[in-house]
């Protein structure tokens, strides 16, 4: 009989493969067809991760939620359900795979991150486009879940005027990049201008300017931040208080880059890529089991003060000191 948390254990304890071949070969008792049945008959849902994470979250007023997407890759699968040709930000091109909408929750603090919700993108069986997605998460999270943070940081493919109006008339405030090609307006006579034509010499480039967007019907407060190697990231907060200078705007948008750690570590911990079932059931129960695995790493790590990297990798440190100190296979 398999449980979930019988193969939750086996996606953490796998070191490189998580087909349901493998699985079968080191349980007793269990077969290739029962693992695979076991996926198929399943009815995990996203659900099910908030249920698992709500009494570990350190929610505040000041904490944070982060959105983005990733590509869990299947370069060589062209028959498995979910996955369809997009394009991956990881691969810097267009890949097969199924992409995963994430909602992250944060204290701001380093490493202190939990996912508590997410979609699967696949338009073709629900007809959802990503920004959708995003909405029922975000409405979920404030409605539902009534999640206190009341900060929510996001990359420009989710800075919609549809999603940037949800978010102020729920009173929650946000922190954006925009496409170069948005256009602004400073004022009525000005009209709207290209964001490469502002001017932000002087104090512009400490507090900001205040500029309207298309179709936006409040005022947002726009930053141009300067990286080092030149690239500029032009961005907006409906935060107007004149405490939120340019280095506070970045500094709370930086936390945003904690989802990709997240997606890092959840392709390299839990085998999210790694499952070859065919039917969308068996991905989308794979996929639901490769969150419990990832949240029960991260609260291993919490316990023992490590790294997730650390806690799976001591997994392994036993067996390779042994096999070292009497090597199985010697060199000849």
């Amino acid at each position: 009989m398999i449980s979930k948390k019988k193969y939750v254990e086996y996606l953490i304890s796998t070191p490189f493969n998580y087909t349901c071949t493998h699985m079968a070969d080191h349980q007793e008792q269990i077969s290739h067809d029962m693992v695979n049945r076991f996926l198929g008959q399943q009815n995990f849902q996203p659900a099910d991760l908030w249920t698992l994470v709500q009494a570990h979250l350190l929610d505040q007023a000041d904490s944070f939620l982060l959105v983005d997407d990733s590509v869990q890759t299947k370069k060589y699968a062209r028959f498995i359900e979910l996955a369809k040709r997009q394009y991956s930000g990881n691969e810097h091109g267009i890949v097969n795979g199924i992409n995963l909408v994430n909602l992250v929750h944060s204290t701001g603090n380093d490493g202190d991150f939990m996912p508590i919700d997410y979609r699967i993108y696949h338009p073709d069986s629900d007809g959802k486009t990503k920004n959708n997605h995003f909405q029922d998460m975000f409405q979920q999270a404030n409605m539902v879940k009534q999640i206190k943070a009341r900060t929510i940081l996001f990359d420009s493919w989710y800075s919609s005027v549809d999603n940037l109006k949800l978010i102020h008339r729920a009173d929650w405030t946000f922190f954006t990049t925009l496409k170069s090609n948005r256009m602004v307006s400073l004022s009525r006579e000005t009209g709207y201008e290209h964001l490469e034509d502002l001017d932000f010499s002087g104090t512009a480039a400490t507090v900001g300017l205040l500029v309207k967007l298309k179709q936006v019907p409040f005022l947002v407060r726009l930053f141009k931040i300067v990286a080092p190697n030149g690239d500029i990231d032009w961005l907006i907060t409906n935060d107007l208080d004149n405490r939120i200078t340019c280095f506070v705007a970045e500094n709370r948008n930086a936390v945003r880059w904690q989802i990709e750690d997240f997606h890092r570590s959840f392709k390299q911990l839990t085998g999210s890529e790694r499952c070859q079932c065919r039917k969308a059931q068996a991905q989308r129960n794979h996929l639901a089991c490769c969150y419990h695995a990832w949240v029960s790493l991260q609260m291993k790590a919490r316990r023992v003060m490590r790294t997730m990297y650390q806690v799976h990798n001591d997994l392994f440190s036993s067996y390779l000191k042994l096999e070292l100190a009497n090597p199985r296979i010697q060199a000849i």
